[in-house]
């Protein structure tokens, strides 16, 4: 055997190597899967705000012209940006508040 010495032996054994790689790797999948579901929480908080957006923009079309409107007459009258991705105005056939439901097929169908 021979004796170790400091300058010409210095850094890591390939086990030591091997070993730090797979903590490494273990790590990276304990914080893969843990941020998952992030983007699914996200797209639910999203679609939520869209509606109360729609519905504050409904009220706010209701006050001004004295009845409500559809999602073109919102964007229109400047009470939108855009039309909703998430959701749609139902008119009420009574003649009374619209509702706003979610758009069939998209992702906060069911929220």
């Amino acid at each position: 055997m021979r004796a170790r010495n400091g300058a010409t032996e210095a850094g890591f054994t390939l086990i030591e190597l091997l070993v730090v790689i797979v903590i490494l790797g273990i790590l990276s999948a304990i914080v893969v899967f843990s941020v998952r579901g992030v983007n699914d929480k996200g797209q639910g908080s999203a679609c939520k705000m869209d509606k109360a957006t729609v519905e504050t923009a409904l009220e706010a079309y209701f006050a001004s012209e004295g009845k409500y409107g559809d999602m073109d007459a919102l964007v229109i009258k400047g009470f939108l940006s855009g039309a909703s991705q998430w959701h749609t105005v139902t008119p009420n056939p009574a003649g009374g508040r619209p509702d706003v439901t979610p758009i069939a097929g998209k992702a906060c169908a069911g929220v």
